[in-house]
């Protein structure tokens, strides 16, 4: 049974879980890789590289500029990464060594979006969020990997 609550896509890229999780574990590469096109850029008082219960603040955008404090739930070098903000959602990258049908060695991303534990989940959907947040991951996906290898598509 799939919960509407945990929207999940994954995406190989040519590169190395250390490498992607680099990119991930900093929060001034938030901004490039975001598919929303709703991080505008780390806050400069936060971490340069995220750990295990580390805060951090993102500049936003969702029709007025805002900004939002997150706290790193899960993290496991090089393998999981996962943050929350005081809603409750959980923004997750699951990093897997995999190899491609060509035998192109890499990673298998998975980047979730949790939102399970929230209070008023109906706003979530009311708001739109489970209708953009499936083309906004893929985006990101995308964008990750063109960071990384340069050749993936991606939109605007």
């Amino acid at each position: 049974m799939t919960n509407r609550y945990l929207l999940s896509r994954e995406r190989f890229i040519a590169a190395t879980p250390e490498a992607i999780f680099d990119i991930l574990a900093t929060p001034g590469m938030h901004s490039v890789i975001d598919g929303s096109g709703t991080v505008k850029g780390a806050q400069p008082r936060g971490p340069e590289r995220l750990s295990a219960g580390a805060k951090f603040g993102m500049e936003m955008n969702v029709k007025v500029d805002y900004k939002i404090l997150n706290t790193v739930c899960e993290f496991e070098e090089g393998r999981r990464i996962a943050w929350r903000h005081f809603y409750g959602h959980v923004w997750r990258y699951l990093l897997e060594p995999a190899t491609a049908a060509d035998g192109t060695a890499g990673t298998k991303v998975t980047e979730q979006w949790d939102a399970r534990a929230v209070r008023g989940r109906f706003f979530l959907r009311l708001a739109g969020y489970l209708r953009r947040h499936p083309v906004s991951i893929e985006e990101t996906l995308a964008r990750l990997d063109h960071h990384l290898t340069g050749t993936a598509e991606v939109a605007g």
